[in-house]
């Protein structure tokens, strides 16, 4: 079969998933038939859930349109704060109260962001079809370390996570979706996700210790797990931590 090329370039962070050697330049692409722009993308290693505009020869295409001899392929991030609305945009609109659903690498991440009060489903025993099929069902982001995972068909929202440090990872997450505006600390228990809520004082007293009976008034409680939260030495290093992702983002908190 008759052998084509086209040519691709890959701008802003979708050069994470390159080596040095081939970021921000012109890649040649070999190919026969006419296959989908959607699998030449991936076959280069970039999930389709990173990608929010993929223009041709000028021309912005959806996912389904079938590569040709001698394209011209500029493919774009996905846009928080450009607006590209006249143009093809390759998936619904972006789900704006974010949940997540996070694979087996990130759990300090879940609890991190469960911390803010994001749902954020989480369990080391998740296989990645399971993180696909409950994503879908239940309209969910899948966070993962694993960018095979994100290449996978039926998946419509997902971010291949970068860093390996949990307090930079919460930092790329809160920039990629824009989590700044939709934080609700001390909603959420960081154990199991489910949501909390205030318990008299004197209805668990016999659980505290002798200290945070003194010391605190108010409570929390884990509608699931029973945990019980107040807003000790933790909540202030939340409430720092949050500072700081402000901060990074040239925000006041």
């Amino acid at each position: 079969m008759k052998e084509y090329r086209a040519v691709f370039r890959f701008y802003e962070e979708l050069n994470d998933f390159f080596p040095e050697g081939r970021k921000k330049q012109p890649i040649p692409y070999a190919f026969q038939g006419n296959p989908g722009i959607k699998d030449a993308i991936e076959a280069q290693g970039v999930p389709h859930t990173e990608v929010d505009l993929i223009l041709v020869n000028g021309e912005s295409v959806p996912f389904s349109y079938q590569l040709q001899n001698g394209d011209r392929v500029s493919v774009y991030p996905v846009f928080e704060s450009f607006d590209i609305s006249g143009v093809t945009r390759l998936r619904e609109e972006p789900l704006r109260e974010p949940r997540f659903i996070l694979d087996v690498h990130l759990g300090k991440l879940a609890r991190y962001l469960r911390m803010f009060g994001f749902d954020s489903l989480y369990d080391n025993g998740y296989e990645d079809r399971q993180l696909v099929m409950i994503a879908g069902k239940e309209k969910r982001i899948i966070l993962t370390r694993d960018r095979g995972v994100l290449k996978r068909k039926g998946v419509t929202h997902g971010y291949w996570v970068r860093s390996l440090k949990p307090a930079v990872q919460l930092e790329e997450v809160f920039k990629r979706f824009e989590l700044y505006t939709l934080v609700k600390p001390f909603t959420r228990c960081k154990s199991c996700n489910a949501l909390l809520r205030k318990v008299e004082k004197n209805a668990i007293s016999q659980r505290l210790k002798p200290k945070t009976e003194k010391y605190y008034d108010h409570f929390f409680i884990c509608g699931n797990c029973d945990k019980i939260y107040w807003k000790g030495s933790h909540y202030q290093k939340m409430r720092q931590r949050l500072s700081s992702l402000f901060k990074a983002e040239g925000l006041d908190d």
